[in-house]
């Protein structure tokens, strides 16, 4: 082959290459757009596609609260499950008095184990239910810390896991199979972004939100055919009682206004950030946070900074 011919297909190749990296970022943005753009004047009409009950776990704080409260402002009665019975009081009084809809409370503790599901299957039993919110969450250790310095760490590490993965897993169980009966529902289950890639000094709790990530989106694939949409959704920071309430600002979204962004992207995507800015947040910073500078010790000492400072500023 002649050198010239040799540069030719050479250019050749550095065009095509060029063209799918222009291609691929005008679909992003394409995608972008209509997943949070869009959708805030095409709203998916929730309560005309799934009808019945929402149900919304840990409800009585934070994006748990924000959502049922949404639900409700969308039409929907809502079932609102948390471990504080004075708390869910309050907040069904405000749902029924903001929103004119019906509720139904259920006292659980979902740091325990398996035997705490019998009574919530009961009282979910005579309900038609079209939504889940699975957002009951917890850390498991208010700084950031190695693993092995999190205090009384087997009681930590079996709250961990009951709560954030063995609570989605059992709340599925027991609402999806009457939403495959109807052949249409709505399962939301509030991961993270720190579930998008190894989190050090965050290690149980980014490790639960990948389990939740990938639970999502595989369940979404195995029950699309019936009806079933399931939903990942990954926020970063909300200022929510896990973290410190922090001021809100440009990239800190309040919950309301997180879960009322959220709640759009439903019909137009089953993985998402949430909400523009968060997404933009990720498009941006995901390629500088790759495993190699998540693991290294300038990123540790960066995370715990970040979060003493959240403290003190608090």
């Amino acid at each position: 082959m002649e050198e010239s011919q040799f540069y030719r297909w050479l250019h050749l190749l550095g065009l095509l290459a060029l063209s799918y990296l222009v291609l691929r970022q005008v679909w992003t943005l394409l995608i972008g757009i209509k997943n949070h753009i869009l959708s805030r004047w095409w709203r998916t009409n929730l309560k005309k596609k799934y009808g019945g009950w929402a149900v919304v776990t840990g409800a009585t704080d934070g994006i748990g609260k924000a959502y049922a409260k949404e639900l409700a402002r969308r039409g929907f009665d809502v079932v609102l499950i948390s471990r504080t019975v004075e708390k869910l009081q309050k907040v069904a009084e405000e749902i029924e008095k903001e929103s004119r809809r019906n509720t139904k409370i259920i006292q659980v503790d979902f740091t325990g184990g398996p035997e705490i599901y019998p009574k919530v299957e009961k009282a979910l039993r005579d309900l038609d239910i079209g939504i889940l919110v699975n957002n009951v969450g917890m850390t498991y250790h208010p700084d950031a810390c190695r693993f092995l310095e999190v205090p009384d760490i087997n009681k930590g590490i079996s709250n961990i896991m009951n709560c954030n993965v063995l609570s989605m897993v059992h709340m599925t169980r027991i609402v999806l199979p009457r939403m495959v009966v109807r052949k249409k529902g709505l399962i939301i289950n509030i991961s993270s972004a720190a579930g998008d890639r190894p989190y050090p000094m965050l290690t149980m709790y980014s490790a639960t939100k990948v389990f939740m990530d990938f639970f999502s989106r595989s369940l979404h694939y195995e029950y699309r055919s019936d009806g079933i949409t399931v939903q990942s959704v990954l926020p970063a920071l909300v200022s929510t009682n896990m973290t410190n309430n922090m001021a809100t600002n440009i990239l800190v979204k309040t919950s309301d206004d997180y879960a009322r962004e959220a709640l759009n992207t439903v019909g137009y995507s089953h993985r998402t950030n949430g909400c523009l800015i968060h997404c933009l947040q990720n498009y941006i910073l995901g390629p500088l946070l790759t495993e190699t500078f998540m693991n290294s010790r300038i990123c540790m000492f960066l995370v715990g900074y970040a979060m003493r400072r959240i403290q003190k500023i608090n």
